[in-house]
């Protein structure tokens, strides 16, 4: 045996005959330091949710101004963006573009995604950036371009123009999503449909198909919500004829501050921690 062997054994041996010696306070130490990660955890995750906690307070406050934390609790600013006309006219039509936005989007970034895993496309590396390029994008950048390009088309303030703008920014999370479940997908699963008599179209139906579809949801799920909540697109889009709700809340903002935005920006958070938790029982499931 080399003297490095050696060397190497004594060391292993003292290192155990210390932990024997001394196992508490080996476990001690490995429970303060769990302890103090999970106390930074949660004053880093406190600190990121604690934005959102005062806005449901602004939002449940009975005064007609801001103030945090309320002096009375009361629903009064929920009922005010709900009994709204106009508010509720730009819900709807946020609504009827996120769901149409998701739609295309799923259908768009599944097909995108299936042809840069599967196939063999000349400049697939480009065309892989070009279609995750909005994500790097900065989102003023793109309203300004869309506006110049929009405004002559009369695509301003209408649903064809929303749809258009909001369906290149939901297609990369769709692509993202879809892409990383067919790269762990095993092709021998489609190999073995294929070799027992199915066709292309059989295979993927039947047996790629339900292995990617937590992804398509996932992408989908993403793709409504980069739609219903996009402000930066929206505000250069919006005109008097079509007002998504994040362009209502900007004008709100500026004109007629009151607590009836913090109500609406609950609502917002509610939709999108209700979508998220559909997913993960889908996923479970």
């Amino acid at each position: 045996m080399s003297t490095e062997h050696v060397i190497m054994s004594r060391h292993a041996s003292s290192n155990g005959t210390l932990a024997a010696i001394h196992p508490n306070r080996t476990t001690g130490r490995q429970v303060v330091m769990t302890l103090a990660i999970g106390f930074m955890t949660g004053l880093i995750l406190l600190f990121l949710v604690l934005p959102t906690l005062i806005v449901v307070g602004i939002s449940l406050g009975s005064a007609s101004y801001i103030e945090f934390p309320p002096a009375a609790l009361s629903l009064r600013w929920y009922q005010a963006y709900f009994n709204d006309p106009a508010w509720m006219a730009a819900t709807f039509f946020s609504l009827k573009i996120a769901l149409a936005t998701t739609a295309t989007s799923t259908v768009v970034g599944t097909l995108a995604a299936i042809a840069l895993v599967r196939g063999n496309l000349p400049g697939q590396h480009m065309i892989q950036a070009l279609v995750l390029g909005p994500l790097i994008i900065p989102h003023i950048v793109f309203g300004v371009a869309l506006y110049l390009v929009f405004a002559p088309l009369r695509l301003t303030g209408n649903f064809a123009g929303f749809l258009v703008a909001h369906t290149v920014l939901a297609v990369p999370y769709v692509v993202i999503s879809v892409m990383a479940a067919l790269q762990r997908f095993d092709v021998s699963l489609e190999l073995a449909a294929l070799s027992c008599g199915a066709n292309r179209a059989q295979a993927f139906s039947y047996v790629v198909l339900p292995n990617i579809l937590p992804a398509i949801s996932t992408g989908a799920v993403f793709a409504f919500l980069s739609s219903f909540d996009e402000a930066t697109v929206a505000f250069f889009l919006s005109d008097v004829g079509g007002k998504t709700i994040s362009s209502k809340m900007f004008e709100d903002i500026d004109f007629n501050l009151t607590p009836v935005i913090a109500a609406i920006s609950t609502v917002l958070v509610a939709v999108s921690f209700l979508l998220m938790g559909l997913i993960h029982q889908a996923k479970r499931r």
